[in-house]
């Protein structure tokens, strides 16, 4: 069943198997929107799916890249110039801009994960600017739950946003997302 994600046995892959489900309701929200439907704001709220999109993607890079990787390898996109533009497109950037920048980092996470020999190594959190983490400890498992957690809370924001633009629902869009993977794969 597309809603769900695959029964997986081994820890590290079921993990990302649960943020992959997650990464597609985010992926999913946008398709068959142009840019420009992609960046309204349809509520109170000023969050669009553009943004939604983009935000999900800096943070998963910020948690596995930097965070877990401890890495200062560049990033596959441009880095914004204030925190706002972190959700919204700038600089002439695209949805499919956006959608090829989230193949990346998901595939640089593949690796990383992979990489792990053991997800409970602990590490001293890093200094953050907007919560105090001084004296926490994380682990690879730790971030990978939390960023399931980040991105999954995005994905009901997206839901949401989509339903009031447009009034489509999340399992049309996750099924017209499987139907475009079986389409490409033919």
């Amino acid at each position: 069943m597309p809603f769900l994600a695959p029964a997986i046995n081994d820890e590290k892959g079921a993990l990302l198997s649960f943020l992959n489900q997650q990464r597609d309701a985010v992926r999913a929200s946008v398709g068959g929107l142009t840019d420009e439907q992609a960046s309204t704001s349809p509520s109170v709220s000023q969050l669009s799916l553009a943004g939604l999109l983009k935000h999900v993607i800096r943070c998963e890079w910020g948690w596995m890249v930097e965070t877990v990787a401890r890495s200062d390898e560049a990033p596959p996109f441009a880095l914004d110039g204030n925190y706002e533009d972190g959700f919204r497109m700038t600089n002439g950037e695209t949805v499919a801009d956006l959608l090829r920048q989230y193949d990346v980092v998901a595939a640089r996470t593949e690796e990383i994960v992979a990489g792990i020999e053991d997800l409970g190594t602990t590490f001293p959190a890093p200094k953050f600017e907007w919560f105090p983490t001084e004296g926490l400890e994380w682990s690879p498992r730790w971030v990978l739950l939390h960023l399931i957690e980040e991105v999954g809370r995005h994905a009901g924001h997206a839901d949401i946003i989509r339903e009031t633009l447009d009034g489509t629902q999340a399992f049309a869009l996750i099924d017209a997302l499987d139907a475009s993977r079986v389409g490409a794969a033919a």
